[in-house]
């Protein structure tokens, strides 16, 4: 099978409101970020693939008119996913493996401040029996969190060094949201938000964008001293009725990994699409990872978790690892939907330094 890497990735700094920008002049800057890093122009690039949502920006093909970031003429090779980021990094590693270009630019962004983002989710819930109880996302990974405590999975403290130890490591990255936390012991004299999960076992509400370079083979090696290959990628789907689920499980995830083959070898990083520091407990497992594993180093969703664009970060960061050498053997993963419905995960290597 075609070699594909990421040679390149940006992200934008994550922000509890942009208001004062539009999605392209938010998209724009990171754009230019990551075609500069490999020396590209978007005419030079095969393909590109975006991942976004008419539902936060409240208008239909919304992603049309961020094209103009990338800039559509001379005609481009174009694609467009309503997902997060990660799938359409997907759909572009599909088309470097036809063989029908050997370069990709994948980008997503989301704007989540303008509405009420709890209540924009319920819409991606079943029509006929979940959605008109309007349940919001953050009471359907409450009840979540209450399942894996009372089958004797986790416990509030263990939740609150969940989140004590990933928003203490994003202070070492810049584009973090939220930064820095008190111990474990203070998180749990705050109040609850929806029982039993505190404001620190939930994900920041913010806006930001992100982009990825894929290349193929030789291109890969000319772009990028240290490519981050693709060594497998696979996404599942759980059911979508939440009641034939148990919750405290995640089979797609764990099919997932399988296939891409997480479990052919031990990896060293993870970055886990976890909003919820009770999903962090299901992946670990799910994904075998043991303690010797640097779990999101980058902080992980509960630092930032712009809409659309958290998964394709996941990616970026495990590849930025190996880029500069952190990082050996990595497992990427991406989530979409209440309770972990969608997984994608993604195993990437780099040469031997």
């Amino acid at each position: 099978m075609r070699e594909v890497a990421i040679v390149a990735f940006a992200q934008s700094d994550h922000r509890p409101d942009t208001a004062d920008v539009s999605e392209v002049e938010m998209l724009l800057p990171v754009l230019r970020r990551v075609l500069d890093d490999v020396g590209l122009t978007a005419g030079e690039i095969g393909f590109t693939c975006s991942g976004s949502s008419d539902y936060l920006a409240g208008r239909a093909f919304s992603f049309t008119m961020a094209l103009d970031g990338v800039g559509a003429w001379p005609p481009i090779s174009e694609s467009h996913v309503e997902m997060d980021g990660a799938w359409a990094l997907y759909e572009a590693w599909t088309k470097l493996l036809t063989e029908e270009a050997d370069t990709a630019l994948v980008y997503s962004y989301g704007k989540s401040s303008p509405g009420d983002l709890r209540e924009v989710l319920t819409r991606q819930l079943d029509p006929y029996y979940l959605a008109p109880l309007w349940p919001d996302s953050v009471s359907l990974a409450a009840l979540q969190a209450q399942a894996l405590i009372d089958a004797g999975e986790t416990d509030e403290r263990a939740l609150a060094g969940v989140a004590a130890r990933t928003r203490s490591a994003a202070e070492d990255n810049p584009h973090a949201q939220l930064a820095g936390s008190a111990g474990p012991e203070r998180l749990l004299d705050t109040p609850y938000l929806v029982r039993p999960l505190r404001r620190h076992d939930c994900p920041p509400i913010g806006d930001g964008a992100a982009a990825v370079v894929l290349a193929a083979g030789d291109t890969a090696r000319r772009l990028c001293r240290r490519p981050a290959w693709i060594r497998g990628i696979d996404h599942r789907v759980e059911p979508h009725a939440l009641g034939v689920r148990d919750l405290t499980r995640s089979p797609s995830a764990r099919l997932a990994a399988e296939r891409a083959g997480a479990f052919d070898a031990p990896v060293d990083t993870a970055e886990l699409h976890a909003p919820f520091t009770s999903q962090e407990v299901i992946l670990r497992r799910e994904l075998r990872l043991g303690e010797d594993v640097s779990v999101n180093p980058s902080g992980g969703a509960l630092a930032a978790n712009p809409m659309m664009a958290a998964g394709l970060i996941r990616l970026g960061e495990a590849a930025a690892a190996i880029h500069r050498g952190g990082s050996d053997r990595a497992v990427a993963h991406a989530t979409s939907g209440p309770c972990l419905q969608q997984n994608l995960v993604a195993v990437l290597e780099g040469d031997p330094q």
